[in-house]
């Protein structure tokens, strides 16, 4: 059997020890950060706190300890908030040996360096001389569904091909399809700007505009990501797969979208602190991710008006019907030619 240990007891992670839980084939631990999450899913078998009402298999073993969850593991999936990165892998670096697969599954950038997760985890765990085995996996896949089983596909990008198939083995199932892909740059990019994206789709439906302008916003957000990614030697067409169109559409629309409902909250007059004191401890990447989004876009040159937009909302108290309104307004220009 395969020994996994999942780093975030989250949604996502939670939600990932039970799709790889009821293969049957793998030994889990399941890190959290918080001792009585550890103790509810020991005695409940159930996550309330963040994953309610899935039932997480026996052979899931929540643990409170970064060394017992790594002992053994051969497969460690990174699933913290961006933020708490660098921090936890500083921790775990300790414990991990130079063959152990690293999947990371956080959706954001690290808001000081501007980094990608995969480029935080080998600035930690890099010695100079060999780099850690990493890969990102990203995609459509709110954890509530993925976790009852709804027909799930996602992405792990990696220039490790070994890694890339190997977990592709094992996290498929007949519900949860697993692709490969060489793009990381892309991939870890699509899963973070998509939730700039969506808390402006979440701002159009918070001011009371309908469809035509959240089509309007997700086609221009696809327009607008691939620019940042083919800037930082990512490959544009990953936004036209699972870790672009499908997350975006996905995230932009979906009603668990944790980014687009703040989002529907700022349109709706709220203020940022209040919405998150709202959230109890669950994280919208995108409020992060858009800073270092739109400091990454500055560094690179790469106009991306919806992020820079959405930093204004988030960082400078912009309202955001002026913000739309600006978006709207902005000077005539070909829709397919760059400018």
């Amino acid at each position: 059997m395969s020994e996994i240990a999942i780093i975030g007891a989250g949604a996502w992670g939670t939600g990932l020890s039970i799709v790889l839980g009821r293969k049957g084939t793998h030994r889990i631990r399941l890190w959290a950060h918080e001792k009585t999450i550890c103790a509810t899913i020991a005695q409940q078998r159930v996550n309330q706190k963040f994953l309610p009402g899935q039932r997480i298999p026996d052979c899931v073993t929540p643990v409170h300890g970064l060394a017992e969850a790594l002992d053994g593991a051969t497969i460690v999936i990174s699933a913290m908030p961006s933020q708490h990165c660098r921090q936890l892998f500083e921790q775990m670096r300790p414990h991990l040996k130079p063959e152990t697969m690293i999947v990371s599954a956080t959706k954001g950038l690290e808001e000081s360096t501007l980094l990608r997760m995969s480029e935080v985890i080998a600035h930690v765990l890099g010695d100079g001389r060999n780099a850690p085995r990493v890969g990102a996996l990203s995609g459509p896949s709110f954890a509530q569904e993925a976790a009852r089983g709804d027909p799930t596909a996602i992405t792990i990008a990696s220039p490790d091909a070994e890694l890339a198939s190997s977990v592709q083995t094992e996290f498929s199932d007949p519900n949860f399809r697993v692709y490969t892909n060489a793009d990381v740059v892309g991939v870890e990019l699509g899963g973070a700007l998509k939730n700039i994206v969506a808390i402006a789709a979440g701002i159009c439906s918070g001011l009371g505009l309908g469809h035509n302008s959240v089509a309007a916003l997700i086609t221009r957000g696809l327009a607008e990501m691939p620019r940042l990614v083919v800037a930082c030697r990512g490959q544009a067409e990953t936004m036209a797969g699972l870790a672009g169109l499908g997350d975006l559409v996905l995230t932009c629309t979906g009603g668990l979208s944790r980014n687009r409902s703040v989002g529907v909250e700022l349109g709706r007059g709220r203020a940022l602190p209040e919405i998150l004191d709202g959230m109890h401890g669950r994280v919208a990447e995108g409020i992060f991710t858009t800073r270092a989004a739109a400091g990454l876009a500055k560094a690179r040159a790469v106009e991306m008006p919806i992020t820079e937009q959405i930093s204004a909302i988030l960082h400078e108290g912009k309202a955001p019907r002026e913000a739309i309104r600006e978006l709207m307004t902005r000077s005539g220009k070909s829709e397919t030619h760059r400018h």
